[in-house]
């Protein structure tokens, strides 16, 4: 039903309602020159504010908050960036990739109070809770997001921190799947329930997902893969580690390169890199060939190339 009163009848259907940006929950957070990142209408909004700023406070030292930081400096603007935080990304990445990513912004001149929050936003500055005052007249917040589940709560799908979906990217209820932000699925290495936001997961999703609701039955078995540009610096990572025993860090490499594997006891679960693409293309593809070798009879799926040769 459309909130017009019309229905439309189907034998299936996607849910791929995406996910909002966490908003802030304090004083003055109300202001025009508070920003959130998710939309090309949202971009427009800080592109419009930098051009009037030249101080910014960035809150968060994720992925957003740190490209942001980029942006913005390469804008001429003045970057501070608050986190409570001990090192950038240290929980996706590990300490020594997110030191050299916070180093790699020092050297462009971005100034980091890790280990703090933000209490207040005043007219012209943000309060930290240990009361000191940094000036800013743009103010982006980028402290994570929350899956938009309301639709498919109404329905009375079953939510994990998300839509819960089967590796055919179904849900609870049959002919209805789910795909991208909103979406969590079983990984296919380990059958943990997992969510992934970036936009190559929700393209590569997508597709399953329309092949299953026209009967293809395939299950999505893609390896998780994201990148971030950073400055001249991106760093390609292909797998899922939200813990690892060992961290493999290659020696000897160039001054603008980095490799990284990420394991589980013996299993290689995921590999982090900058300026190694190829090395991050094997990698990805020995990943899926472990997930194959799970499966008696059936091969590896391969690398999978989404549309404009990005991956």
């Amino acid at each position: 039903w459309l909130m017009d009163g019309r229905a439309f009848p189907y034998e299936a259907l996607l849910i791929a309602t995406g996910a909002t940006p966490v908003r802030l929950s304090l004083p003055g957070a109300g202001a025009d020159r508070v920003h959130y990142l998710r939309t090309l209408d949202d971009c427009r909004k800080i592109i419009a504010s930098a051009d009037r700023a030249d101080t910014a406070v960035l809150i968060g030292s994720g992925f957003i908050g740190l490209e942001a930081a980029a942006a913005l400096r390469t804008r001429g603007l003045e970057v501070h960036i608050v986190s409570p935080d001990r090192v950038p990304l240290e929980r996706v990445l590990g300490s020594t990739l997110g030191t050299r990513l916070q180093q790699l912004h020092e050297a462009h001149g971005v100034v980091f109070h890790l280990g703090r929050t933000v209490t207040e936003i005043t007219e012209q500055a943000v309060r930290l809770q240990d009361g000191s005052i940094i000036p800013a007249k743009l103010v982006l917040a980028a402290i994570g997001v929350q899956p938009n589940t309301g639709l498919a709560s109404r329905a009375g799908l079953v939510l994990n921190r998300g839509i819960q979906v089967d590796r055919f990217l179904e849900t609870s209820v049959t002919g209805v799947f789910a795909a991208g932000d909103v979406a969590r699925w079983p990984d296919p290495r380990t059958g943990e329930a997992i969510r992934f936001e970036h936009w190559v997961t929700a393209e590569r999703q997508g597709q399953t997902a329309a092949r299953n609701m026209l009967g293809r039955g395939e299950a999505f078995e893609a390896i998780p893969f994201f990148w971030t540009q950073q400055y001249d610096q991106r760093i390609n990572y292909s797998g899922h580690a939200p813990a690892w025993d060992r961290l493999d860090i290659s020696a000897g490499l160039p001054p603008d390169q980095w490799e990284q594997r990420y394991y589980q006891g013996d299993e290689l679960i995921a590999v982090a890199t900058i300026g190694r693409d190829k090395v991050n293309l094997a990698a990805e593809l020995e990943l899926e060939r472990g997930i194959g070798a799970r499966r008696p009879g059936r091969a590896s799926m391969g690398v999978t190339v989404p549309s404009g040769g990005v991956r």
